[in-house]
């Protein structure tokens, strides 16, 4: 039995958390679903990932202006309103909200409206160490709310629940860990030669490339990795960083860069398309994601499909995939000297590094499959709707 599945999210930005609803709407519309996907306005330098969902053919695109990330009091109750007349309009059996805006507001508007089914799924969480607390707590109260007008809470892994349930949000039985999908045979069989893309960019073959994939921003790690190894990089011409994407605080960045007179070693690629993400990684001598937080960082599994080295923050999800001195190295969030540390290990020992990428790529090969992901979906709809 077809169903008529909407998908809404705050942003259509190029990330981890926004691929995944899209996947999730394309691998539905492609088993014969009606589906549609409901997203805020675009805008910045963060890149879109509009175009590809218009280009699909099967996704309903659906706008509602007033959808923003930042508390905006005004702007969310118009938002309320706008979601609860395009959920009126298309009459879906299932609504799926994404990351915490589009979520609270998503599920408000589709109980009330009584639609039969009411999916929410954690990528990350909006509450975090890094924010003031009256923030956190006005996020917190608002999850707790909105985890009462839901069926059942999806998370991308199993740190999400934990750390939601320890704050008084939902029940146990709501909760259910769905791993987030990917084009895995994108990252597993890459046309493109190391020496190609290397070739590329500007590498030798002999280089030790250091490589981050995530926006230009705050809490992404960057300014870590320059205090880490940037004395490093200016020491050793073999060392260079590779960064991949854009961001507000670009500029910012390479401004630091410049004055540890290390912005000559850096090559930056700006925005780029999705499938670019895994003939980059074929540069990689070690990809670095020293993010602060996240749900569970699809850039470290899509850097062990690509059987890159990788070394983490030991942070939310993260551990659930790199596995310390196993599938990849797991650092103390702020720990630079042991980042440094970590870095300079895969470098001096490329055999131990090789098997321990190794090792992550077949932890990763079926898991993250996008097929598994959209069939797991599948099963949780229509238990939801059975049980009706």
């Amino acid at each position: 039995m077809s169903l008529r599945i909407m998908h809404v999210s705050t942003r259509l930005i190029l990330g981890g958390s926004q691929e995944n609803p899209l996947l999730s709407c394309e691998g539905q519309a492609d088993d014969g679903h009606a589906v549609s996907l409901v997203f805020g306005p675009i805008y910045g330098p963060e890149g879109s990932l509009l175009e590809r969902a218009e280009a699909h053919g099967g996704i309903r695109t659906i706008l509602c202006p007033s959808m923003v990330r930042e508390l905006a009091p005004a702007r969310d109750a118009r938002c309320l309103r706008e979601l609860r007349r395009i959920i009126r309009d298309w009459k879906p059996d299932v609504v799926h909200t994404h990351s915490s805006k589009a979520g609270i507001l998503g599920r408000m508007a589709a109980w009330s409206l009584g639609v039969p089914a009411v999916i929410h799924t954690i990528h990350g969480l909006a509450f975090h160490p890094y924010q003031a607390r009256w923030r956190n707590r006005i996020y917190v109260a608002a999850e707790r709310f909105a985890a009462k007008r839901c069926h059942r809470i999806l998370c991308v892994a199993d740190a999400m629940r934990d750390q939601a349930l320890a704050e008084g949000i939902g029940r146990p039985e709501q909760y259910e860990a769905v791993w987030s999908g990917m084009d895995t045979a994108a990252f597993l069989d890459c046309p493109t030669t190391r020496e190609e893309i290397r070739r590329e960019l500007g590498f030798g073959p002999d280089d030790f490339v250091v490589g981050q994939v995530s926006r230009l921003a705050e809490l992404k790690g960057h300014d870590d990795v320059l205090d880490a190894i940037g004395r490093d990089v200016g020491r050793d011409h073999s060392m260079r960083l590779l960064w991949v994407g854009d961001g507000w605080w670009r500029e910012r960045l390479l401004q630091r860069a410049s004055d540890l007179g290390i912005a000559g070693r850096i090559v930056t690629t700006g925005l780029v398309p999705p499938d670019r993400i895994p003939h980059l990684h074929r540069a990689m001598d070690v990809l670095v994601h020293a993010s602060y937080r996240e749900g569970l960082p699809r850039v470290v599994t899509q850097g062990m499909l690509s059987g890159v080295p990788v070394v983490a923050h030991d942070v939310d999800g993260t551990r659930e995939v790199c596995i310390d001195r196993e599938t990849g190295r797991l650092i103390r969030p702020g720990d630079t000297d042991g980042l440094r540390r970590a870095i300079l290990d895969v470098r001096d020992d490329p055999a131990a590094a090789a098997a321990m990428a190794a090792r992550g790529r077949e932890l990763c090969r079926e898991r993250f499959d996008a097929r598994r992901m959209v069939d797991h979906l599948d099963r949780v709809y229509r238990e939801v709707l059975d049980a009706r």
